[in-house]
């Protein structure tokens, strides 16, 4: 298995003097996901939890959205000259029976850690339909709560803690008890190894949950979110006009600029409520 994190000589200033330094810097590498035998995409990721994030992808583009779904993931031989597996690549089999993804989903280039959505040919590749709608959702959280996650979210990254170089994704319930986080050097990547999680734990649709990211709420973050079935996304920073629409659109609870005890409710602003909870409100 490939390395979070490795050691770089630096040479750091301070106030116009310096010193040599050994600085832990986070490990970003390609992971190319093929399925069924064939190239799907390649995406730039902090190696760990890959199969989470080869199954976390599936599941937000539509193709797979259970554990049976997939029959099995391995790693690929790597292109070492001694021929050794540089755990790079991925080959996903689908389960028997289970129609591949057309080519307006398929995604053979070269996807950036920070922005997934980049290089699809049109917007409408992204408009996946989810098999949940998350309108429905009936879930609502009080401010208190929704002010409470990024701290919550900060305390349990690990690996952050080390380099300040990753952002994460955090799976919280209404009462705001975190129930899964993980962590990668891009946003979408953090979403998908947290979606993968859920798919081998068998939760997907993620009923009543919030999805806490860190850094911005792209439009590519809220699709997954919606494909996910999360009712709520919350980010620490600004969301993007397109990142509004498709949440307006797709009935989700849309928060930026997180911070302390303030926020912007951008959409499906009735499942957030301030003071007391209502009877028949969770708490």
């Amino acid at each position: 298995m490939g390395r979070v994190t490795t050691r770089e000589k630096i040479v750091q200033i301070r106030e116009g003097a310096s010193a040599g330094r050994i600085d832990t810097v986070v490990v970003e590498e390609p992971l190319e996901i093929r399925l069924n035998g064939q190239p799907l995409t390649v995406t730039m990721r902090t190696p760990g939890n890959d199969f989470e994030l080869a199954a976390g992808f599936l599941a937000t583009e539509g193709v797979a959205a259970q554990a049976d779904d997939i029959a099995t993931i391995r790693y690929c031989a790597g292109a070492t000259e001694e021929g050794a597996n540089t755990y790079n690549v991925l080959d996903v089999v689908l389960a028997t029976g289970l129609a591949t993804p057309d080519t307006s989903l398929q995604r053979n280039f070269y996807t950036s850690s920070s922005c997934g959505v980049c290089g699809k040919a049109s917007l409408d590749a992204v408009r996946t339909v989810s098999r949940w709608s998350v309108a429905a959702d009936a879930v609502e959280f009080s401010c208190e709560t929704v002010s409470a996650l990024p701290e919550r979210l900060r305390a349990a990254q690990r690996v952050f803690d080390r380099t300040g170089g990753l952002h994460a994704a955090g799976l919280f319930n209404a009462s705001g008890e975190l129930l899964a986080i993980r962590e990668d050097v891009g946003r979408h990547n953090a979403v998908d190894k947290l979606v993968g999680w859920a798919v081998y734990q068998d939760r997907l649709p993620l009923r009543e949950t919030a999805l806490l990211v860190s850094g911005r709420a792209s439009f590519e973050l809220v699709q997954k979110a919606v494909m996910a079935g999360v009712p709520m996304l919350a980010a620490v920073s600004a969301p993007s006009s397109l990142a509004v629409d498709l949440a307006q659109d797709s009935g989700l609870t849309l928060v930026g600029f997180l911070r302390g005890s303030s926020m912007n409710v951008y959409t499906g602003h009735p499942r957030v409520f301030t003071g007391q909870a209502p009877a028949g409100r969770p708490h």
